[in-house]
């Protein structure tokens, strides 16, 4: 806008300037032929304005040889106002001797002047006041000063007003991310309620988009913290569940070896039978600490991918196997076993394959009621092979499905010798499923439960799994 108000400044001063050098034109030819005979009379500049007045702002100088100049001009009022000799010499020294003929008088102000010969031997030099040019020079930069400056505050103002509104969305992200690190979230229960205004984060902005991906982020945090605390809760419960287990067998053999102890000592004539008791008591109490303790080192294991021994795995005879060994245990149970007449072979471990097994069909067996009838399959569907273990029975707790597999997960939370567990065993079959390149699934209604295990062929890379 400066620059806009400096050139149009500058244009104007030039059709001015130029309008100005017309008019004096015109002027000094009607001037030089009004006063011809004036001047051939010897009449001084302010006689002859007096005679023959000129518009107000006129410059006369009249120079006839060999009488000294006489100059005079014309002011607002339209009087005539002869000027001293100083300004007179003043004048007559400041014509440049190129350019435009522009010349400055103390106390009277900038002509513009030019000159004609009148006769053999005078000159007739007449000016135009520049006031007016000066003025509406002057008028034009103080009304293009004012616009400027009130067009810039408007402009302050106006993008003020939008960038606090553009930047609406981005206060709300820092209030709500202000909000958020306020919160304590290191331990206990938590839950991220705050988020940003769904106003505030419109896809269709950048800032909006930069709102929507926090409301993301917050979701998942949120998820990742409630997972959390349902891992410590589990944790907990399995603490509990192991000190249980572990504790009782503790007791246990302390408390058989207290009297064998007491009965050694005494001397007593059944003491040889009491240690023998005592000693196989002690002795499945240890087997039973020994178990938990294994599984609890087959699961650190299978996270480091260690434990599998890969080799040629029928999963037919294994399904057979495994159903053979659940059934004496399980006489309340009807099993039934479906298989082809082809083998099923894949590639994997045994000993572990048939510890998923037998821990499918021992839940079978331990969480549904007698009567209960458990159907095994075994069937190929393109590279994979899949194993199912399908019941009759009540089905899964919904409020357990979505951490059936997880560990410390138990279906029982007693602890039952019968029902109750120490909740690692579907996480150790899902563990070894994962090693194979599996999966494992359950889909559970009253009557209809079932669980699958879907394992490849032959693993894509069996030394990395």
């Amino acid at each position: 806008m400066v620059l806009v108000g400096v050139a149009t400044s500058a244009i104007l001063g030039t059709v001015l300037e130029d309008g100005l050098a017309r008019d004096l034109k015109s002027q000094v030819a009607r001037t030089a032929n009004g006063v011809h005979s004036y001047v051939m009379a010897g009449m001084t500049a302010e006689e002859i304005l007096a005679e023959q007045p000129l518009p107000p702002g006129t410059l006369l100088v009249v120079e006839t040889s060999p009488e000294p100049p006489s100059a005079a001009y014309i002011d607002d009022d339209s009087s005539v106002v002869a000027l001293t000799d100083a300004q007179i010499e003043q004048l007559i020294e400041s014509i440049p001797e190129e350019g435009p003929l522009v010349v400055t008088v103390d106390g009277v102000g900038t002509f513009r002047v030019e000159g004609e010969r009148v006769g053999p031997s005078s000159i007739v030099v007449v000016g135009l006041s520049r006031d007016d040019v000066a003025s509406t020079i002057g008028r034009m930069l103080t009304t293009i000063g004012l616009l400027t400056a009130g067009g810039l505050l408007l402009l302050a103002v106006a993008t003020a007003w939008t960038i606090r509104r553009g930047l609406a969305p981005l206060r709300a992200v820092a209030d709500t991310a202000a909000r958020v690190s306020a919160l304590q979230l290191d331990q206990g229960e938590v839950s991220i309620s705050e988020r940003v205004p769904a106003r505030e984060a419109d896809p269709r902005t950048e800032v909006g988009r930069v709102g929507a991906a926090l409301n993301t982020l917050l979701d998942h945090v949120d998820e990742s913290l409630s997972a959390r605390q349902r891992n410590e809760e589990r944790m907990r419960s399995f603490v509990a569940d192991a000190s249980h287990e572990l504790r009782t067998p503790l007791a246990s053999i302390r408390g058989y070896s207290e009297l064998s102890l007491t009965a050694l000592s005494r001397g007593q004539s059944t003491a040889l039978e009491t240690t023998e008791a005592s000693l196989e008591r002690i002795q499945a109490q240890s087997l039973r600490m020994t178990s938990l303790v294994e599984d609890l080192l087959l699961l650190a294991r299978l996270d480091e991918g260690q434990e599998l021994v890969y080799g040629t795995v029928d999963l037919t005879r294994l399904a057979i196997d495994a159903v053979g060994d659940v059934t004496p245990t399980g006489p309340d149970h009807e099993w039934v076993l479906e298989v082809g007449d082809e083998p099923v072979l894949i590639a994997g471990d045994t000993g572990r394959l048939h510890q998923v097994a037998a821990n499918l069909l021992a839940n079978a067996r331990t969480h549904t009621p007698a009567g209960t009838t458990v159907t095994v399959s075994v069937s190929r569907n393109g590279s994979d092979a899949i194993l199912r273990v399908h019941d009759d029975g009540p089905g899964v707790d919904p409020s357990l499905k979505g951490e059936l597999f997880e560990r410390f997960s138990r279906a029982d939370r007693s602890r039952a010798r019968q029902t109750g567990g120490t909740g690692l065993g579907l996480s150790i079959a899902r563990a070894i499923v994962d090693a194979h390149g599996g999966s494992i699934r359950v889909t559970s209604e009253p009557g209809d439960t079932t669980f699958e295990v879907r394992l490849p062929a032959r693993p894509a890379d069996p030394v990395a799994s």
